[in-house]
């Protein structure tokens, strides 16, 4: 593993990067190279594939919140806050994942966050 960033994104990227190529020594099938050739059939399953896992783990951190049904009059005072960090957790790993797999760098990924924070908050100003 290399050595880490005092930049947390660029961490998480480094991570994710050195989880995948492990995963490559141990478990050469079960994943492509990277970076993926996008413009390919098999390369765009395998990114979809990144992304619905990802949405996946979203959901599995969604079960975790009782109380979001308007009509139920009884609350759920329970909340296990560390299953349902680590299932977010778990989305975001596919997530990175599919950024790795496309040659994103953390300053593109910044950037293009950048990007649509300010038009997010331009659609809130103008009354989107």
């Amino acid at each position: 593993m290399k050595k880490m960033s005092k930049d947390r994104l660029d961490q998480i990227f480094q991570m994710r990067h050195d989880f995948m190529s492990r995963m490559l020594e141990v478990m050469p099938h079960a994943q492509p190279n990277f970076p993926v050739d996008v413009t390919t059939k098999e390369s765009q399953q395998y990114c979809r594939d990144l992304a619905l896992r990802g949405v996946e783990e979203m959901f599995e951190a969604l079960q975790h919140l009782k109380n979001w049904k308007t009509h139920r009059v009884t609350e759920i005072s329970e909340f296990d806050r560390d299953n349902f960090l680590e299932e977010v957790v778990d989305a975001f790993n596919y997530f990175f994942a599919l950024l790795v797999a496309l040659d994103c760098s953390p300053e593109e990924f910044f950037e293009a966050y950048l990007k649509k924070d300010k038009i997010i908050h331009q659609r809130v100003t103008n009354k989107y």
